[in-house]
């Protein structure tokens, strides 16, 4: 069976997150269900690059899946993304190797998080609207000090189903983008259930003044989550980009 990678898009406020779960809809069941009725109505089942929580969105999202035949690409998007929601956009489809691994095969994720310090209307649902003024130079002394390869249990979601809590944090930045914007960019081999929005909790309290830089370090040490801030709304949050 021809095996195929398709790179896409999708706004997640009305889905209970990427994975398939039972009595919610979900990003991967929207779209099993119309590559089904493409392929004859034979199951297809996709394998995706990662999950995602409710409400939350990918800018890049990377996901393959075994057809039952060679197909002509470009009329397969079209007809693909005419079946689909508006919340979901197939960019690219190609024919890959039978060894390709969406999710194995990634070797950096990267993420980004928005805040908006203006009220704005029509970002509301992209970004998270949080007005109080913050330090983003010590934002930047705390993201620093995240770096490297380090058990992040302080900020991963409890009681997960994965192996390890250690990660390869290879970049962490602030970003100021204007007009009352602001951003979080961070890279990583892999990461952890919640991860990204509880680091962007306790960085925001950092900004706030509640936090030193340094006090990051004793709460990654201490392997607790009770240690580390609240998450941060879902909105705001964006799988940005999908390496191999």
């Amino acid at each position: 069976m021809p095996r195929y990678r398709f790179d896409l898009a999708y706004n997640g406020r009305d889905y209970f997150g990427w994975q398939r779960q039972p009595k919610q809809i979900s990003v991967q069941e929207e779209i099993e269900k119309a590559l089904t009725r493409l392929n004859s109505n034979e199951p297809i089942q996709v394998v995706g690059c990662g999950r995602t929580d409710t409400g939350v969105h990918a800018h890049h999202y990377v996901m393959h899946a075994d057809l039952s035949e060679k197909v002509d690409t470009e009329q397969y998007i079209f007809k693909l993304n005419r079946m689909l929601s508006d919340a979901i956009s197939i960019h690219s489809m190609e024919l890959t190797s039978d060894d390709f691994h969406a999710r194995f095969g990634a070797t950096e994720r990267t993420y980004r998080y928005f805040i908006h310090q203006k009220k704005d209307p029509f970002i509301h649902e992209l970004s998270w609207y949080f007005p109080p003024e913050l330090d983003l130079d010590n934002m930047n002394k705390a993201a620093a000090l995240l770096i490297g390869k380090k058990d992040f249990t302080s900020f991963s979601k409890l009681h997960t189903d994965v192996k390890t809590n250690i990660c390869d944090l290879r970049a962490a930045k602030w970003i100021d983008a204007g007009d009352g914007r602001i951003y979080f960019e961070i890279t990583a081999d892999r990461f952890l259930r919640n991860m990204v929005r509880a680091t962007v909790g306790t960085l925001i309290d950092v900004g706030l003044g509640k936090l030193q830089p340094e006090d990051v370090l004793d709460i990654l040490n201490k392997k607790d989550r009770g240690e580390a801030s609240t998450s941060v709304p879902p909105q705001g949050l964006f799988l940005w980009k999908i390496s191999y």
